[in-house]
């Protein structure tokens, strides 16, 4: 009976070839590798596999307790696989099992870092670098001479004593190979990192000594399989072995062992050309000369990994660290993304989502991929459907974007698969066996958990339609009413607002099924209304600030809600003499109720006679003033803004008030001022007439506001402004108010300003307002 313990670093291309031409050579009847046991049934299936890939233990229904063994395909122990299953000889993994490691396993000890033995076999050897002693002694090598690290393994760890959690992985490693021994297997092969080939060469401990230290172990039910694994996730990670930088480079060393930097150089001027960038087959040339220079002058055999990146940030990409940057993502880490079969263990919702990902054409890819869906084609809004329900889920996979164009039909998506969505699946497994049905129990769950918020339960609504949860909606509802019910603060039902609102514009567009949501988004708004004037009381400067980002936000929410159209008819003069609407819009407190019934006044016609009643008191903080007059201009429901910006810049406020009164009123935007000449006037004679002291004090919220606007409305006010002394005021003018109304009437259809300035009034003369608001 004869042992060969090779020792061999995780990952190592170089490793990987002399593990491959050593097992060929000596023809083992067992070979045992470092890894979890529980794994070996999955040992068959590695054929089918395309790697990188991991195995992946688990605690059932603890999923966060979990760990992976990545494999890729230069990496030895992946080799040893595949040689015993195409050779027909019984493959075991030898390591401590995932039940025990899972069990005991704690934050130090997965912090914790022993002595590095590479590192000091390339510091004796004169190495700053253990990774380039590896590469030189080891990866640039045609064989690996096992006997030599053997011995240099057994010289770094003379003295040694290892931890508790390491001698007790190798007394279960020696404790298999007893086993393989006892079962009459004449020639094992162990493959297993190279720091532990001491503990296993040679002359045994007594199998009493390995028993008793592995004797009364934590233990837990742990599952096991395989997973699909990327180069970007095998160069970050630091669990199996050791995590490597350049999987992409290693992979090429093991796939192309003859040339491989003018190989590796050629490929990367390939991708700099497919970028774009000029790049010969001289600039090839004289970068492979550059390398073998440079691995020249430092005593190396071969080029390297550094040589061939100076070589090609040099040559190939002119000094231009973005090139180096390209080559670095796309090739010394690759964007390579591994696949499992269809054999391998998986929970019900892996294979559902793993058909549904073939049935709508969405594969997964390592790296970032956009798509641009359109919600109208059959196809697109299931792939919408299912990109939303999995980040409900927790598993994102697709991060929204913003879409291009304007149109509600359109989503933009970046796709990248991540090995930890799959650990997501499973923690999620027990939820249901498809992935609708898993996301629409864990809809029921976030909307049933105590403690959540109003503005939790909104967005929770608006998630629900865009995944088309439809099973899910009522109860979410549900709890929502019920939320919104108790809430008394104003502010969580302005926040929550928007999100209802844009969940019920989705319902009425994409033909959602969002029954009851209407009456939750009535009763929010009119709970609103009667709240807010009494949060608008006694605010100071930040108070006033964050209540207004509610108020934009509520204003803006409502111009979705469409006010329900009267019946047709044909426009004609009202009893006063004014003209009537005739495009569909109320007048305010004549509307109805959001779901077409007489219920008191429409959405818009009960927020915006809340403003108004708000607007005309005179304990408002001057920013709430000022932007409510905004509001309520900008809608049509005032005539007197110019009065009321007179009163509110009179000499009888503070400038603080003014000032703040101000940047309310032009948070809209600075054009007001461009075509209302009086408006400009009163804004120029304040500042005008403000003191020195007055003005430094008030001068941090003019320059913010007028900050805000875009270039062109700044300097067109300054244009007003230097002309002002020789361009005069417009007076009144005498306008036939029947006769313009239907001139009025098509402007404002137009524009889309339904029940905008002017249409149920008519033209007023009012200094120029009304051209300014029309």
């Amino acid at each position: 009976m004869s042992v060969h313990v090779l020792g061999v670093r995780h990952h190592g291309p170089g490793s990987a070839r002399a593990v491959r031409a050593e097992l060929e050579r000596l023809r083992p009847d067992a070979i045992l590798i470092e890894g979890p046991p529980e794994a070996d049934p999955l040992i068959p299936l590695a054929p089918e596999l395309e790697p990188p890939v991991a195995l992946l233990a688990h605690v059932p229904g603890d999923a966060a307790n979990a760990a992976f063994w990545p494999f890729a395909g230069f990496s030895p122990e992946w080799q040893a696989i595949l040689y015993g299953t195409s050779a027909g000889v019984p493959v075991r993994f030898c390591d401590l099992p995932a039940a025990h490691s899972l069990a005991g396993r704690t934050d130090e000890e997965v912090s914790e870092l022993r002595a590095d033995p590479i590192g000091s076999l390339a510091a004796a050897a004169g190495y700053d670098d253990p990774e380039r002693w590896w590469e030189d002694v080891v990866e640039h090598r045609g064989d690996t001479p096992f006997e030599v690290i053997a011995e240099a393994m057994a010289a770094v760890r003379e003295g040694y004593e290892p931890d508790e959690r390491e001698a007790r992985r190798e007394a279960h490693m020696r404790k298999t190979l007893r086993v393989a021994l006892k079962q009459g297997y004449g020639r094992i092969a162990v493959v297993c990192g190279a720091w532990h080939v001491p503990a296993l060469a040679g002359p045994l401990p007594p199998a009493t000594v390995d028993t008793a230290l592995l004797r009364g172990l934590p233990k837990v039910k742990a599952e096991l399989t395989w997973v699909p694994w990327t180069y970007g996730r095998l160069a970050s990670w630091s669990g199996y072995g050791a995590g490597i930088t350049s999987p992409g480079w290693y992979h090429h060393l093991f796939t192309a062992p003859d040339r491989p930097v003018e190989r590796w150089l050629a490929e990367a001027a390939a991708v700099l050309r497919d970028e774009g960038l000029a790049v010969s087959s001289a600039h090839v040339i004289e970068s492979v000369r550059l390398a073998g220079s440079l691995a020249a002058l430092r005593g190396r055999p071969l080029a390297g990994l550094s040589e061939v990146t100076e070589a090609a940030r040099a040559v190939l990409c002119e000094g231009d660290d973005l090139a180096v940057e390209l080559i670095q993502r796309r090739m010394v880490v690759g964007d390579r993304l591994g696949h499992v079969s269809d054999g391998t263990p998986m929970v019900p919702l892996q294979r559902d989502l793993r058909e549904q990902q073939r049935r709508l054409k969405l594969k997964p890819e390592a790296l970032d991929r956009e798509i641009d869906l359109d919600l109208r084609k059959p196809l697109d809004l299931e792939r919408s459907h299912l990109l939303h329900r999995l980040r409900l889920l927790g598993v994102g996979w697709g991060t929204p974007g913003q879409a291009r164009g304007k149109g509600t039909f359109r989503e933009t998506w970046t796709l990248q698969w991540r090995p930890e969505h799959d650990l997501a699946l499973i923690e999620h497994a027990a939820l249901g066996t498809t992935v609708r049905a898993a996301t629409a129990q864990r809809a029921r769950d976030l909307a049933g958990a105590p403690g959540a918020a109003l503005a939790d339960l909104t967005s929770l609504v608006e998630q629900c339609l865009l995944a088309d949860l439809s099973e899910a909606l009522p109860e979410v509802l549900a709890a929502l009413s019920a939320k919104a019910a108790l809430d008394t603060d104003v502010t969580h039902l302005m926040a929550a607002l928007p999100a209802m609102v844009r969940a019920h514009r989705y319902g009425d567009v994409r033909g959602t099924s969002a029954g009851g949501l209407a009456v939750i988004v009535r009763s929010m708004l009119e709970r609103i209304c009667v709240g807010l004037p009494v949060a608008v009381t006694g605010l100071d400067d930040d108070a006033a600030a964050d209540l207004l980002k509610h108020v934009d936000a509520v204003h803006a929410a409502v111009a979705l809600l469409t006010d329900p159209p009267p019946p047709v008819e044909t426009a004609s003069p009202a009893p006063d003499g004014r003209s009537a609407p005739s495009d569909g819009g109320a007048p305010a407190g004549e509307g109805v109720s959001a779901e077409g019934g007489e219920a008191g006044a429409a959405p818009r016609s009960r927020w915006l006679v809340t403003l108004r009643g708000i607007c005309d008191r005179q304990d408002l903080h001057g920013l709430i003033e000022g932007r409510l007059t905004r509001i309520l201009l900008d809608s049509g429901e005032l005539q007197d803004a110019g009065d009321r910006m007179s009163r509110a810049m009179s000499r009888g406020q503070t400038p603080a008030r003014a000032a703040g009164w101000v940047e309310g009123f032009l948070a809209g935007g600075g054009l007001l001022l461009v075509h209302d000449a009086r408006l400009l006037a009163l804004v120029d004679d304040w500042i005008g007439g403000l003191s020195g002291d007055q003005f430094t004090d008030v001068l941090p919220l003019l320059r913010r506001t007028f900050g805000s606007f875009a270039v062109p409305e700044r300097r067109a006010i300054g244009e007003r402004v230097r002309s002002a002394g020789r361009v005069e005021v417009e007076g009144e003018q005498d306008v036939n108010e029947r006769r313009a109304a239907a001139a009025v009437t098509t402007v404002l259809a137009i524009l889309g300003k339904a029940g905008g300035f002017g249409q149920a009034d008519g033209l007023r003369k009012t200094e120029g307002l009304g051209r300014a608001g029309g």
